[in-house]
């Protein structure tokens, strides 16, 4: 029978590290949202709406507001709206995983209260809340098309709150309001806080109302300003800090490319010591570093990657990546991007590659396996071990012979 090797675990734990996630999430909450939505036309026609909506007077609009039809229409929106934000997650947006959230916990709050028949929905929006959760890693970007998403989701669901509203208190109006263009000219003026007096609320109702839709129109408009210029400024910010800034002030730093365990412990080892990293990062992987840390994203067997983290002025530059090949590769993009005092360190995490991670000849090779195979082989045999045995084997200088 054939066990299958450490190697091959380890390749399928990249694989699996570097798929698609958010294309998976996205997947799964679109279909959420046409889960909610498949019900709605049967009780489209269940309650007329389609007869309602070809009804022009205020008469028939009242009637559809009076027979569920807000309901239906806040169905209809909560639903859209969960599909519109599985595009955002497309993009791996923090505003669109933040609002997947929420009105997935509305169509769960939703499928609970209608109770039995909806089980079955409300045990997969629990699912996928609690993947949501998990994966929140892979949603840290602030992207310009999510921001437009949200803006347009966002107006568009509030001008059908304030349109039916308008339409089902229109009596309560002076004069009163009756056809959608009015009710719409009315939301739009309120929304943006014009008011022009022509028309105006005479009743409790309808001055709560439109105090509603003032109050949402403002939270709507700074939020959506924000989600659509934030990406646009902070990116050019971003860039500049990270960029200009950052490139200018890396010198005597120590670079360190992976995200492996070793990467890890030794990154904070570095920083103990007082020594500045600059961490390289695969743009499609999380990353386990601190929000504070210089952190650059890229493929780090790329020269023009490596000499944007500065390896012309680094001290060194560390290959910690968990597949041998990129190890590799980054050692010979650093012998042309690095200084003349810049050393190369690279791990090898299987033995079997040595041999060939050697012929690309890094200053330093770091063999984990190997070490702990020959420290405890030396143990069995009672042979003897000392510093100098420890330092030949794990930094040996050049490429050290490690067996």
């Amino acid at each position: 029978m054939l066990v299958p090797s450490p190697l091959f675990f380890s390749r399928v734990w990249r694989l699996m590290r570097r798929f698609p996630w958010h294309w998976l999430i996205a997947i799964l909450v679109a279909i959420d949202g046409y889960l909610f939505l498949a019900p709605l036309w049967q009780l489209v026609r269940d309650q007329g709406l389609l007869q309602a909506l070809q009804v022009r007077d205020g008469a028939g609009v009242s009637t559809f507001l009076d027979s569920g039809g807000i309901g239906l229409m806040s169905r209809l929106m909560l639903g859209v709206g969960v599909q519109v934000m599985a595009v955002g997650l497309l993009y791996r947006a923090r505003i669109a995983w933040a609002m997947s959230l929420v009105l997935l916990a509305v169509v769960g709050s939703y499928s609970l209260w209608r109770g039995q028949g909806y089980i079955g929905l409300l045990v997969y929006t629990v699912v996928l809340v609690v993947v949501l959760g998990v994966y929140w890693r892979h949603f840290d970007r602030t992207s310009l098309a999510a921001g437009g998403l949200f803006a347009v989701l966002s107006v568009v669901s509030l001008l059908v709150y304030a349109v039916f509203g308008v339409l089902y208190l229109g009596d309560q109006f002076a004069p009163p309001i009756h056809d959608p263009i009015t009710a719409l000219y009315f939301s739009i003026v309120s929304m943006s806080t014009v008011g022009y007096g022509d028309i105006s609320p005479h009743t409790d109702a309808a001055r709560l109302f439109t105090v509603s839709i003032i109050i949402f129109g403002i939270t709507v408009f700074a939020t959506s300003i924000s989600a659509v210029v934030g990406p646009m400024i902070g990116g050019n910010i971003r860039r500049l800090m990270h960029g200009r800034i950052t490139h200018a002030m890396r010198k005597n730093h120590i670079i360190l490319a992976g995200v492996s365990p070793l990467a890890q412990s030794l990154y904070t080892a570095l920083l103990q010591r007082g020594h500045e990293v600059t961490v390289i990062v695969p743009s499609s992987e999380g990353h386990p570093y601190p929000e504070g840390a210089d952190i650059l994203e890229g493929d780090a067997s790329e020269t023009s990657v490596l000499q944007q983290a500065g390896a012309a002025q680094a001290r060194y530059i560390l290959a910690l990546r968990q597949d041998d090949s990129e190890n590799a590769f980054i050692v010979l993009a650093g012998r042309e991007a690095g200084g003349s005092d810049t050393r190369l360190v690279a791990l090898v995490n299987s033995p079997m590659h040595l041999s060939k991670i050697q012929r690309v000849n890094p200053d330093m090779l770091i063999s984990l396996q190997a070490l702990g195979s020959e420290i405890l082989a030396r143990t069995l045999s009672g042979e003897p071990i000392d510093e100098t045995l420890v330092t030949r084997l794990l930094f040996g200088e050049k490429t050290p012979n490690i067996t």
